[in-house]
């Protein structure tokens, strides 16, 4: 698999698993965000047509990305280079910043629960999509409707913001401790599908086991992309409300591993690829260029 960069992905792709837009959003954080906050349009061509991305489909989620304000073209003649506006900054910066401090199960537990009492109508879909996308991905599981829990008290700033932004002011944040009743076994199983996160890290380890990389540019982006969906679907819970067998450190380990291995081959692969399309055609921008960063 190793020895074949990019196939992995590209066969998902293909197979419509993996959507264009979200590995642009993996390029922009890792590659865009810590070398300047800008690209050019033919970097991401070369870079997409690697994983078997048609450059049609990249023009497209370029074109999306920018409507939606995370990024801004700035015309070269008939080029274009693509700046981070300062939302998609921010928002990165954050995506990223979770993304490596994410390493498995929670240390250092004191039995301490946060809990969540949120509602929202059903008819009020966006509403409804916020809090569940937001808690989930700050760590929080639903036991039952309007319910929401995490062993993470530290994280009741960042709760209070999803509920200001699904406007909900009348949602309640407590802090417990479970004194008794059911097993908590049960309520983790209620509130988290554990055998499923626990299979795409064993689909995860398989996939990156060999440490080779004939392209560490695509190879890393696979690596990332796969990587980046786990702090949104493990919750980070304590060992001892693990199941036996999970395998959430061990992957953490065997990311940042093949990070490290591939990350300055691929860093310097992608500033070649924009140093490149920067050098052809030497004219001056057709409107004055304001910096996002």
């Amino acid at each position: 698999m190793a020895g074949e960069p990019g196939l992995t992905l590209s066969r998902r792709h293909a197979a419509g698993a993996v959507g264009t837009r979200g590995l642009l959003f993996t390029v922009l954080g890792e590659f865009v965000l810590p070398t300047g906050g800008s690209a050019w349009t033919s970097a991401f061509i070369e870079t997409f047509a690697r994983l078997g991305v048609e450059e049609k489909a990249i023009r497209q989620a370029l074109a999306r990305t920018a409507s939606d304000g995370w990024i801004r073209p700035e015309r070269h003649g008939r080029r274009t280079r693509w700046w981070l506006t300062p939302d998609a900054d921010r928002l990165l910066t954050e995506g990223t910043e979770r993304i490596y401090a994410f390493a498995g199960p929670q240390r250092g537990w004191d039995g301490s629960w946060l809990l969540v009492l949120a509602r929202v109508p059903e008819n009020d879909r966006p509403a409804r999509h916020v809090l569940r996308t937001r808690l989930s991905w700050a760590g929080l599981g639903s036991p039952a409707p309007g319910v929401w829990i995490t062993t993470h008290t530290d994280r009741s700033n960042e709760v209070e913001q999803v509920l200001r932004q699904a406007d909900i002011p009348d949602g309640q944040i407590f802090t417990a401790l479970h004194r008794g009743g059911g097993d908590l076994s049960a309520l983790v199983a209620q509130a988290w599908d554990l055998s499923a996160i626990e299979h795409q890290y064993e689909v995860f380890l398989a996939e990156f086991a060999s440490a080779n990389a004939q392209d560490p540019l695509a190879r890393l982006i696979e690596l990332v992309h796969a990587w980046r969906r786990f702090p949104a679907i493990d919750p980070g819970l304590p060992t001892r409300l693990l199941p036996g067998r999970w395998s959430g450190a061990r992957a953490a380990k065997l990311f940042a591993d093949r990070h490290a291995r591939w990350s300055a081959d691929a860093v310097m692969q992608w500033i070649r690829l924009n140093k490149a399309a920067s050098q052809r055609g030497a004219g001056k921008p057709s409107f004055p260029r304001v910096t996002a960063r």
